[in-house]
């Protein structure tokens, strides 16, 4: 597993993400195999700035790595193939990455 911490990865190999409000942790957490995942889920929620700490990873002194996005949701059309139970407009997250801070 490339020396990942185990407890912080699930059998299929996606991590947890749990998302920060004012340098605290919130009890939304997020999964995904990469942190650009757990953010477009995060974005879809409604959030904008968005702090996602990597359950898991810390270095030895103690640091959490956090992962830091602004995000936006876009309303637009459903696809042409969309199922009948699919509204007309439907959420698109966009999220970019503006860094890693260990804290």
């Amino acid at each position: 597993m490339g020396g990942k911490n185990l407890c912080s990865l699930k059998m299929d190999g996606k991590r947890y993400f749990v998302l920060r409000t004012g340098g605290k942790d919130t009890e939304h957490i997020y999964t995904g195999r990469n942190p650009h995942q757990a953010a477009l889920k995060a974005a879809s929620d409604g959030n904008k700035n968005i702090e996602l700490r990597e359950r898991g990873a810390k270095k030895k002194d103690g640091k959490a790595k956090i992962h830091v996005y602004k995000g936006e949701v876009k309303k637009i059309d459903a696809p042409a193939n969309a199922p009948d139970w699919l509204p007309a407009k439907v959420k698109k997250p966009r999220v970019e990455k503006s860094g890693i801070r260990w804290q």
